[in-house]
Formats: structure tokens, sequence, C-alpha cells
């Protein structure tokens, strides 16, 4: 992994770090976010500099909700959607106002590399992005299934399913692409870059779901309820909601060794099917940055692809 942070003498509680003409301020970077690795801070900014450029396309101009962890994965974090008061003037935000009575929302944008190493350095293991660009709030850009298992069911589990959805939307002329969650499940992604609203894209993802549930009711559930999960997928169709936020392509995760959402071949699904290893579909930060050098962007299409939901 190439350090952005090897350019700091010591590793000093506090320090400046010039990065694209901007003056970022870094602390405590020899802390220790994953106790059961040693990963640290300072690791963590690494990593993300490290992979911004794949990762900042994916975030440029969406509001970012942080999921910040300031003393490690092993302690309760807390969600930040408000922008910290106390960011650099050169911090880009973007103002929605509030459906509750807590008035506006100031959320960051993180649309650049500088930007992208403060917010590492708030702790912020985890980036949680809108569907939709900010300034087209109503229009999101892609689809979304979630795979969730419920336990015994696991990752594999959500494989399956990830490929049945694949051939179900290519019969529908839909193309997808797929990731892990670098948590428990999977992905599966449409890109559309259209004027398509939520209206359309919630109304779709939600019938897909329910005709798994009926077709596989031993398999597939398409209902939030906990005690309907047990041992089945969940495909949830919520998140295609302007309310709702998913975990960033390329996000780390809080999980108690160090974890990446990272994009997956529908080829390397089905090979981690037939092998039935689920360790084919987990990936580290030195891992993640590996596939990139070696492939690029396997996610890339989500930014610019266009297709039209069947009517």
């Amino acid at each position: 992994m190439k350090r952005i942070t090897e350019k700091i003498e010591g590793r000093r509680e506090k320090a400046e770090l010039e990065v694209d003409g901007r003056t970022v301020k870094l602390s405590n970077l020899d802390r220790v976010l994953y106790p059961e690795t040693g990963f640290t801070k300072g690791d963590l900014i690494d990593y993300y500099a490290a992979v911004a450029p794949v990762l900042l396309p994916h975030l440029r101009d969406r509001p970012l909700t942080m999921r910040r962890f300031p003393e490690g994965v092993d302690e309760d974090g807390f969600w930040e959607k408000h922008c910290p008061e106390h960011r650099p003037e050169w911090v880009k935000t973007f103002t929605v106002e509030s459906e509750s009575s807590r008035g506006p929302v100031e959320f960051c944008l993180v649309n650049d590399l500088p930007t992208l190493i403060w917010v590492a350095n708030l702790a912020c293991v985890e980036l949680h992005i809108s569907l939709a660009r900010a300034r087209s709030r109503s229009t999101p850009t892609v689809m979304v299934f979630d795979l969730d298992p419920g336990k015994p069911a696991d990752v594999l589990d959500c494989a399956e399913i990830a490929l049945l959805i694949r051939d179900t939307l290519a019969g529908q002329d839909l193309d997808c692409l797929a990731k892990v969650s670098g948590s428990k499940g999977l992905q599966v992604y449409v890109p559309l870059n259209t004027r398509t609203g939520y209206d359309s894209t919630g109304e779709f993802a939600h019938a897909l779901a329910r005709t798994f549930e009926s077709e596989m009711p031993d398999q597939v559930v398409s209902k939030m309820r906990k005690n309907l999960r047990h041992g089945k997928v969940l495909v949830d169709w919520s998140q295609n909601s302007r309310h709702k936020t998913t975990v960033a392509v390329y996000s780390m995760r809080a999980r108690p060794e160090p974890s990446v959402s990272v994009p997956i071949g529908w080829d390397e699904l089905e090979s981690a099917l037939d092998a039935g290893d689920d360790r084919m579909l987990r990936f580290s930060p030195e891992q993640t940055l590996a596939r990139v050098d070696e492939s690029g962007d396997l996610f890339a299409p989500v930014l610019d692809q266009r297709q039209n939901l069947p009517k």
C-alpha cells in the first residue's frame, strides 16, 4: 500500500499534510481502530488515499453520511449526517431540508482527495452515500438490491440469489453489477443514469423482490421483519428511496478485521459458489488495492451506463 502518511516524520500525535495544494490537519495516526489486527487510523488514511482514484468518482456530488469510530470498531461508533462545523473552508457541502423538526442538514461532499483524507482523519471508517447526486435528489442514478442473509444463511446464499437477479434482469434487457458489502451480504446495482425517479425504481425493485419471495419462499424474504429472516436472504428493495443511503463501493467496513465493499465479477461469484468458500468473497484493503491495480474500477459502468426500466 502506498502510504501518504510516510511524508509525516515520526507519526506525531498532531501533524499537517499538504495534499493537492490543501493543508490537511491530522491527529492520532497511531490510534488502533481494529484491535484484532492493529490496523491504525494512519492505515485507514493511507488506504483511502491509495484507493481515491477509483473511489472519488463514486462519491462525487453525493451527500455523505459518515459512520465514525474514534475509539475503534470494537467500541460504539456513531452516525453523522451534519458536516462538522470545524471543517476546513475548502470542504464542499450541500444543504438538504429535513422533513423532521430538526431543521436542515448540511452534508459533506467528498469531491477531492484532501476532503477524503480529512474525512478519514475523523475516524470515518464507513462512507454511506445517496443513490442520487446532491442537485438531483429525486433522480437516482442506479437501482439497488441489498441482499442481507439471516443466519444461518450467509454470503454464498446471497451470491446464489444475486445470480438469479442478474438472469432475471437480463430477461428485461438490463445489465447489472455486483459488489460484496464488506459485511455480511451482497448488493446488485442496476445502472440507470436517466431521468428515472425513485417511484419507478422502488416499485420495480419491490415487485422483483416479491416475485422471488413467492417463487422461493424457503430462501428469500422481501419483508424487513427479523422474525421472518431466519435462514433466508432478505432482498431489500427499500434502499431505493431518497431518504436511504447505501455503503459506497470501496468503503471500508467496521468489522473485527479490516474489510472492504468491493466490486465482484459474476464469474467470481460462480467460482465461490462452486467451491463453497465464502472466504473468496472477503477482501482486505491490501487485496482491494491489488485488484484495482490489476483490473481498474470494475464498477465504472455504474457511473455512466444509461438504461431505462421497462414500463
